[in-house]
């Protein structure tokens, strides 16, 4: 296929409640929607994760839009694609901004499924017909309102809590939690909050009954998460610190880590993902597919992900009502007892509404080869 057209929508939807992490409190939600054309006039639709602010990487929504006009998508643009995997080798000569890159080459997968006729999690090698959920919930104000929040996902049927922590918000919290519901697959996510002065502190958490504590250190780390490791029952998930398939070997190597968070804006693609997913399961190394509070596309990229075989840890992909009044794609995803079915419509398997995205889109930006 030949990529004839690029159009970069900026978008802005407001989430029903704010969101808190130990980095900071959002509830309006920048981002750019890409859609890719081939020759044919077929599109393949692809969502960037980054945020407006750096504080989860250094990308943010104004760095992505610069590095796909002006480098990205001018490197793709009239050139012959026959598999998404070739993608990954036309962006080498541009270092890092993953984000930008997995929104871009995200469409390209879906564009690529479409021609084919099949559904993304087939072209991905997934076997799953539905995929386990689990919620993540961000800081609360106090612990009676973050026990009503998981009370009332248990009963909607989501599989695994995960609860955000920050120094002061940490022990007593979990200790009232587990202490509610002493039965629940629980973890927590630090988001980078701790060091390893604080392995005092953290070692408290072994009482809790974890499944994993994630990125407890800092987000440039693995060596010190080695050290943490060794001191710890519970299991250590990376997050921030894992950007590429090399990074996952080093931690494993090293033993940083017994559990891999895979986000695909974070490690620059589906391509890069789905070699992490291979170099995991061949090591027993469990993964799961974290969320970056994505719309319609973004989530249905992250389903037909968890498809794959070694993706055996419920992930964030909750519903679509749980962020938003109304989403980007028809249908919404929807969790039904705790399970999203993935879909086996061709490419993602959803269809974008284009009225919905005209009304939070913001600015529109259409790109062509010469």
């Amino acid at each position: 296929m030949r990529i004839t057209k690029v159009t970069i929508r900026k978008m802005k939807m407001r989430m029903k409640e704010t969101f808190s992490t130990s980095f900071g409190t959002m509830q309006d939600k920048h981002f750019l929607l890409l859609e890719v054309y081939d020759e044919l006039g077929n599109s393949g639709w692809g969502e960037s994760v980054a945020f407006d602010a750096p504080w989860y990487t250094e990308e943010t929504v104004e760095t992505s839009l610069h590095m796909l006009s002006d480098f990205l998508i001018p490197l793709l643009l009239g050139k012959e694609i026959s598999h998404p995997d070739q993608v990954g080798n036309l962006f080498s000569p541009i270092r890092g901004n993953n984000m930008a890159k997995a929104s871009i080459e995200g469409a390209i997968w879906d564009l690529y499924a479409k021609r084919k006729g099949i559904s993304l999690a087939e072209a991905l090698g997934g076997q799953r017909e539905r995929i386990e959920v689990g919620i993540s919930i961000g800081i609360q104000k106090d612990l009676a309102g973050l026990i009503d929040k998981v009370q009332r996902y248990l009963e909607e049927g989501y599989k695994r809590i995960k609860v955000k922590i920050k120094p002061g918000a940490d022990v007593d919290v979990l200790r009232g939690l587990r202490s509610a519901f002493p039965d629940v697959p629980l973890m927590a996510d630090a988001n980078s909050a701790y060091s390893l002065g604080d392995i005092d502190l953290l070692k408290q958490l072994d009482d809790f009954g974890l499944l994993m504590i994630e990125q407890p250190l800092a987000h440039d780390d693995i060596v010190d998460h080695a050290v943490l490791q060794k001191q710890l029952k519970t299991p250590i998930c990376l997050d921030e610190s894992i950007h590429s398939v090399e990074d996952v070997r080093k931690a494993v190597e090293l033993g940083s880590t017994k559990v891999i968070n895979v986000k695909i804006g974070r490690v620059g693609g589906l391509s890069e993902a789905k070699r992490i997913h291979d170099y995991c399961m061949e090591k027993g190394v469990p993964v799961w597919c974290g969320g970056m509070l994505e719309a319609g596309i973004g989530r249905a990229h992250n389903i037909a992900l968890t498809s794959l075989p070694n993706f055996t840890l419920p992930g964030d992909t909750a519903g679509s009502s749980h962020y938003w009044k109304k989403d980007i794609i028809e249908p919404e995803v929807i969790v039904t007892d705790g399970y999203i079915t993935v879909p086996t419509a061709s490419g993602i398997g959803f269809t974008p509404n284009l009225r919905t995205i005209e009304e939070f889109m913001t600015d529109i930006w259409h790109f062509r080869e010469d």
